[in-house]
């Protein structure tokens, strides 16, 4: 976990736009893309809760040149390797369904159309994610909170069923994440349980970073829980 350039939700479309150039530069006017944001770019594009993220997971349907457009928006740009996720089908949280519930977002330089994912599929995926040092379980409660100030509230049910239709049942959703949307819900203090929680999650990153920093190269994903749980021992 190295110490990464942050997307805002005012540099977000500026990415998006020169990427699509970009795109455009090296592919022709001929073949459109489509990108459908996940994750935190999602949150970005559809809320105000949220400050930053770290990168840009996206399912992308395009040629192969979208990579090398990537990397030179990166290096133009002073981004980071991999700040446009192309792995992301990789990722536990990944669905072939996302294509079907995503909604049209924007269209960039005539080539590059963005679509989102919003509200109860977001959580869906943020619930099967549930990663304590990122901004997932934060999402779930900041989602909640400004559906229900906007006047469209997600009800349980909505929830429940954006999973199934995602995942096909909660066999996939983590016992820490169920509980946690559990005692969320049943709460209904979004506001408290969200700086709460995004309080736990900011001290989980600065701990890991403060662990890579002293161990380079120990860190993985097997074992960042471990690593995780120890660190907060040790600070308690």
């Amino acid at each position: 976990m190295s110490t990464e350039t942050a997307i805002t939700k005012d540099n977000l479309n500026e990415y998006l736009k020169e990427l699509a150039k970009e795109f455009r530069r090296l592919n022709g006017k001929t073949m459109p893309a489509e990108i459908i944001l996940i994750g935190g770019a999602a949150v970005l594009a559809n809320y105000g809760f949220r400050d930053i993220t770290y990168d840009i997971d996206a399912v992308i349907s395009a040629s192969s040149a979208m990579k090398e457009a990537a990397n030179r928006v990166g290096d133009k740009l002073g981004l980071q390797n991999g700040w446009l996720n192309m792995d992301f089908r990789k990722t536990k949280s990944f669905s072939d369904k996302l294509a079907q519930v995503s909604v049209y977002y924007k269209t960039y330089s005539n080539i590059l159309t963005i679509r989102t994912v919003t509200a109860e599929y977001l959580i869906a995926m943020k619930l099967v994610s549930g990663r304590q040092y990122k901004y997932d379980l934060s999402d779930i409660a900041g989602i909640l909170l400004e559906q229900e100030k906007s006047g469209n509230p997600i009800s349980r049910e909505d929830i429940y069923q954006a999973v199934i239709e995602l995942y096909g049942g909660w066999g996939i959703v983590p016992e820490n994440s169920a509980k946690y949307f559990n005692d969320t819900l049943s709460s209904g203090d979004y506001a408290k349980i969200y700086q709460e929680i995004r309080a736990s999650e900011k001290e989980a990153r600065e701990l890991l970073l403060e662990f890579d920093e002293t161990y380079p190269g120990a860190l993985t994903e097997d074992n960042l829980a471990d690593v995780l749980e120890k660190a907060r021992r040790k600070q308690g």
